[in-house]
């Protein structure tokens, strides 16, 4: 039998509880996840490539236990059908926390699919206990020296806290 590798792209910049979340259900669905951070030349992160996969790695040996052993962090700066293809994926993973992202995501997974058939694209609800969860409100709160605990594994919280405190 094929191994089902899962793409689960996005900027992780910090990792929160809602992208644990449907991590948790990706590892569900295939035999591997591959977390794809995106790299954009003209944005600057508040975490480097680096510190994104430690964290990312730490909180998932954290979290998910020996799940984690199936999970590869890489990065990409090409499109996000291309770099699935890179890492042999067949299906690309994409949370939804409300209607407004199912909008922006059904647009997504049509465009991909008219240029990759071969992807598919599986919708993933984040629990209501993580929905409203949002990276850029972590960050905003944490640059106010305010308390991402409930929102973010706790070697995030730790690292936002070192991150600010600087």
């Amino acid at each position: 039998m094929t191994e089902r590798i899962a793409f689960y792209a996005g900027s992780f910049d910090p990792l929160t509880n809602g992208h644990l979340d449907v991590l948790k259900g990706a590892l569900n669905l295939a035999d591997s996840v591959v977390i794809g951070i995106g790299i954009h030349p003209g944005k600057k992160p508040l975490f480097s490539y680096e510190e994104r996969v430690s964290l990312i790695q730490r909180a998932a040996a954290d979290e998910l236990g020996m799940k984690a052993e199936r999970i590869k962090v890489v990065s990409f700066a090409n499109l996000v059908i291309d770099a699935a293809r890179t890492h042999r994926a067949s299906i690309m993973i994409r949370g939804l926390r409300d209607g407004t992202d199912l909008d922006y995501e059904m647009q997504m997974a049509g465009m991909n699919e008219t240029m990759a058939p071969d992807l598919q694209t599986v919708f993933l609800p984040a629990s209501p206990s993580v929905r409203t969860i949002t990276a850029t409100l972590v960050r905003q709160i944490a640059s106010m020296d305010g308390d991402v605990s409930p929102f973010v594994p706790a070697v995030v919280a730790e690292a936002l806290k070192n991150k600010f405190s600087a």
